[in-house]
Formats: C-alpha cells, sequence, structure tokens
C-alpha cells in the first residue's frame, strides 16, 4: 500500500509541476508581451524561469531535507536533459535556427557558469552559502541585462509569437495558481524518488540525476517541443540555454543560501558530461547558425550513452 501512495504521489508531483510551470508561463508570457517584451528576451528569461521553476523548488526543497544528491542531481541532470534529450528532440523534429545573439552571449555564458558550477563542486563537494551567494549574484545581474537590453533592442525586433490575448486579472491568477502548483508538486516528487531510492537501494544522485531531472524537465520539454513544431526557434533554443544559465544560477544561488549543499554522490564524471554538453553546443550553434537534424541525433546519441553508463554503475 506504501508504495502504491508512493507511486501516485510521484505521478502527481510531476503532473503539478507540468501545468504548474504551464500556467506560470502562458500568464507570465501574456504580461510579458503586453509590456512589449521581445520573444527572444522572454524565451531567455520569462520562460525559461518558469520552467525552471520546478527544478527550483525540487531542488530547494531537497536541500532543506538534507537530500544534497537529489538538490544538486536535479541541477546537472536537468542541464544534460535539456541540451542532449529537448534540444536534440527538437532538432530532429524541425532543424532549429540560431539567434546571433543567443550564440554570441547567452552560449558562451552557461559555459562559463558550468566551469564555475565544476570548480566550486570540486573544491566543497557541493555548494556552500558563500558560493551560493556568487551564483544568485549572477541571475541578478544576468536578468537585469537581458531584460534592458531586450527592451532596448526590442523595436528592431518583430514579435512572431502567435499566443491568445489574455486579460491581465486572468494571467496574474494563472501565474499565482501555477507558483502554488509548482510548490506542491515539488514536495510530492522529491519525496516519492528518495522513498523510490531507498526502496530499490538506487543511490539518490542516480535518482536526482535520471527520474527527478527528468521529471522537472518536462516543462522544458513541452515549451521547447511545441515551439519547435511552430517554428519559433528563439523560444525552443532560448528556453533550453536560458534554462541551464538560470538552474546553475539561480536554483544553485538560492539553495544553499537556505542551506549548504553537500552531495557527496555527484561525480566529476556527471559534472564533466555537463560541461562538455554546454561547450560542444557552442560549435554545433556555429554551423550555419541552425542546429540540424544530424546535430539533433548527435545530441541524443550522447543523452543515450551517458543514461546506459549511468545504469551500469548501478549494477
Amino acid at each position: 500500500m506504501e508504495i502504491l501512495v508512493n507511486i501516485c504521489m510521484g505521478i502527481l508531483g510531476i503532473g503539478l509541476l507540468y501545468y504548474g510551470a504551464e500556467w506560470l508561463v502562458t500568464g507570465g508570457v501574456a504580461i510579458a508581451k503586453k509590456c512589449k517584451v521581445p520573444p527572444l528576451v522572454i524565451g531567455l528569461t520569462l520562460v525559461a524561469f518558469g520552467t525552471s521553476a520546478p527544478e527550483l523548488v525540487v531542488s530547494a526543497d531537497a536541500a532543506l531535507s538534507g537530500h544534497g544528491d537529489v538538490s544538486i542531481g536535479n541541477v546537472v541532470g536537468s542541464n544534460i536533459c535539456n541540451i542532449a534529450l529537448i534540444l536534440g528532440l527538437c532538432a530532429v523534429i524541425s532543424p532549429l535556427k540560431v539567434n546571433k545573439k543567443l550564440f554570441k552571449a547567452d552560449a558562451p555564458l552557461l559555459v562559463i557558469a558550468s566551469i564555475v558550477l565544476l570548480l566550486f563542486h570540486a573544491m566543497s563537494g557541493g555548494i556552500t552559502r558563500w558560493q551560493g551567494a556568487i551564483f544568485f549574484a549572477g541571475i541578478i545581474t544576468y536578468t537585469l541585462l537581458s531584460l534592458y537590453f531586450g527592451r532596448k533592442n526590442g523595436a528592431e525586433e518583430e514579435e512572431s509569437m502567435q499566443t491568445k490575448e489574455i486579460a491581465v486579472w486572468l494571467a496574474v491568477i494563472m501565474v499565482t495558481g501555477g507558483l502554488a502548483a509548482l510548490v506542491g508538486g515539488g514536495k510530492f516528487l522529491v519525496k516519492a524518488a528518495v522513498y523510490a531510492a531507498h526502496l530499490c537501494k538506487v543511490p539518490e544522485a542516480i535518482i536526482g540525476l535520471t527520474i527527478v531531472a527528468v521529471g522537472t524537465s518536462l516543462p522544458e520539454l513541452a515549451t521547447s517541443v511545441v515551439a519547435a513544431r511552430k517554428g519559433e526557434a528563439d523560444i525552443a533554443i532560448g528556453n533550453v540555454v536560458g534554462s541551464n544559465i538560470f538552474n546553475i544560477l539561480c536554483i544553485l544561488g538560492v539553495a544553499p543560501l537556505l542551506v549548504p549543499i553537500h552531495a557527496p554522490g555527484i561525480s566529476m564524471t556527471d559534472m564533466g558530461v555537463m560541461l562538455f554538453l554546454s561547450v560542444i553546443l557552442i560549435p554545433i550553434m556555429r554551423t550555419g547558425f541552425s542546429i540540424n537534424r544530424r546535430e539533433g541525433w548527435f545530441l541524443l546519441g550522447i543523452y543515450s550513452v551517458y543514461l546506459l553508463w549511468l545504469i551500469r554503475g548501478t549494477m
């Protein structure tokens, strides 16, 4: 009976995370559009933050509960999943054109953030409060600069997102309800994931890197796939790159400020795979300023190999 309850709790948690993020993004984008924020900036900031909200809630809750491996494993696993699985799948569905601003500024920032995370983890076996404070200062600066330059250049960008007009009051309700669903869903998913790890005698780090990471990445998956099918490359790629930046700077900026995170189960190999994907994304984006289907299959292949390596490690 306890197993069934935890399975239902996990499914309910993923459902709340998915719909909570969808409501948050829909309401948030409606408000942003009324403020005339360009599509790329929406993808890099508001949509990225909304779809990263599940990771934030789950990692913060896991940190407060003393499950550091789940907390950091969720971030590292989500970043790997976002590039290798989600961006790979989107490119296979429809080749993606790359915005030059994304290539020149945001992608290199992701590489830098990934390197700093690897170094911090090597130094402390997790993330300390002062390291978290550095990440938190980084996300505040990044968001303000993205909004400033986005609004400054907004007149030169044509808004192409096809979304229904939503009243401001309804958008506010959707944002509020979405946040509430995210908090509840995050708690359910963490409890179910930790229970599954103990029951199956699987390290919490593996659970964080796989089940929790994929579960919290469902909003990114849904958002980017829909954007790719609609030809909204700015949203599809901007969402992934922006989410990964937010995952490192915001999630690992906020959670360690609440309580320092110790994650001995997250290996340097896991960190290395995350960094490798962040680095390899730059030359992939540079080839014709697009991500074609062959490159998409290449990314999916990397994710498959990584999953096989994780599974082998549990045997």
